[in-house]
């Protein structure tokens, strides 16, 4: 009786917290989940409206069906022009993993090429091959930093949407 009591009372409490819902900013480029980005209430937003030329960080308070509440103004998606993403897009990290994955492999083949030749001719020396594979791995790390998403731009097909998930 006592396993059936708590599992009614786990299915209930499971039941009430997978009811609420919540509301959120979706920047949505296209129709793909993966270029899709949400703002939820209590997170940081850095914009630039039609009213302001400069980027300003914002903490989101309240989303509602027109406006987006932050803790010193009050927008409109349409007010908006542009978003900074470089924190928030999931593919940026991917962009980074990648570039400190090259930087290093570039770096640890030329340390390594140059202590082995420390230690085997007691002079210090980078044969040819080694120094083109890592100078190409360095200068592929290098050309990959401006490749990152930077601002989203609220035009064309790029949509600023306010999406409310409540159950009133």
């Amino acid at each position: 009786m006592k396993n059936l009591v708590l599992l009614l009372l786990i299915f209930l409490g499971s039941h009430a917290l997978f009811g609420q819902g919540t509301d959120f900013v979706l920047l949505k480029r296209g129709t793909k989940q993966k270029s899709q980005i949400r703002f939820y209430p209590g997170e940081e937003i850095t914009y630039k409206s039609t009213k302001i030329d400069y980027y300003v960080t914002d903490v989101i308070q309240k989303i509602d069906q027109n406006y987006i509440y932050l803790s010193e103004n009050i927008l409109s998606p349409e007010s908006i022009t542009a978003i900074d993403i470089r924190d928030k897009d999931r593919r940026n990290s991917t962009l980074r993993a990648l570039t400190v994955l090259t930087m290093g492999a570039g770096v640890i083949l030329i340390g390594a090429e140059s202590i082995n030749s420390i230690y085997h001719d007691q002079e210090f020396s980078i044969s040819s091959g080694v120094g083109l594979a890592s100078g190409i791995l360095i200068g592929t790390s290098l050309a990959l930093i401006p490749l990152r998403y930077k601002t989203f731009k609220n035009s064309g097909r790029n949509k600023i949407q306010l999406i409310q998930m409540r159950m009133d």
